[in-house]
């Protein structure tokens, strides 16, 4: 008996992202097959739309509340809800149950969702137990830990431990791979300045590591530093880390930065 065709696909919301979905789709099909290959069902709600973050973080809690209310509703019938970014995951995740405190109609609705909210490759490795991708690469590669993923999920070793079994990479870690790149989202555009010398530094660290390949799991800090780069005149290129985990590196890298 074939007990694992009776077993059923966990079905999967994939929460794309603005970014990801306005500027660099590749990462969606890459994270779709991930998810696939991890023995998931993946549907993408079409109706889905911005996780609210922006409006959270300029204190606008009314849109906020009712951005989140529709994310909800989108998703909550899924098993779980993957989002290939840290930042966006974890508003989902640790940011919404606080716009809800109290609410007895949504509160506990909210609190169901949350919980089956995660990032995509802590939803590999983590949730899915998968120890290693089929991929083959041959680059030298540096890691950047971004902001929300690293400090609100805890999403650290699981990127590195699915590199690691990639053919072909060799990972040299930055003297910074866990400070912020200075995107931020708002904060870039609020102080700009200060995320400007934020990028040099780190553009800087990413140089010194003689690697020619820049990864990481958040569309915006990607873009933040493959704008610097690309205007630095630097070689490297800068993907998303599902795209060379799904060994979908076909398309141009992010920015047109780097080969």
């Amino acid at each position: 008996m074939n007990t694992e065709a009776q077993t059923p696909r966990p079905r999967v919301g994939l929460f794309a992202t603005c970014l990801v979905d306005l500027f660099r789709p590749s990462v969606g099909f890459a994270s779709a097959q991930l998810i696939e290959d991890a023995g998931c069902t993946v549907i993408v709600p079409m109706a889905q739309t911005c996780c609210g973050q922006p409006a959270y973080n300029t204190g606008d809690r009314r849109d906020t509340r009712a951005i989140a209310e529709q994310v909800i509703e989108q998703f909550e019938g899924f098993d779980y809800v993957v989002a290939p970014s840290g930042s966006c995951a974890a508003m989902l995740k640790k940011h919404y149950p606080g716009l809800f405190k109290g609410d007895a109609q949504w509160e506990e609705r909210c609190r169901r969702f949350s919980d089956k909210v995660f990032e995509l490759v802590s939803f590999l490795t983590d949730v899915r137990g998968v120890p290693a991708v089929s991929a083959t690469l041959s680059a030298t590669v540096t890691y950047h830990d971004s902001c929300s993923g690293l400090r609100e999920l805890g999403v650290q070793a699981q990127p590195r431990q699915l590199l690691a079994s990639i053919e072909g990479i060799e990972l040299k870690e930055m003297a910074t791979s866990d400070v912020c790149c200075g995107f931020g989202g708002t904060f870039c555009v609020k102080y700009s300045d200060i995320s400007g010398a934020m990028v040099t530094k780190k553009t800087a660290d990413i140089t010194a590591t003689g690697a020619d390949l820049l990864l990481a799991g958040d569309m915006g800090c990607l873009m933040n530093m493959a704008g610097k780069l690309k205007r630095e005149g630097s070689p490297i290129a800068v993907r998303h880390v599902a795209e060379v985990l799904a060994g979908m590196t076909d398309k141009p890298p992010i920015a047109g930065s780097g080969k």
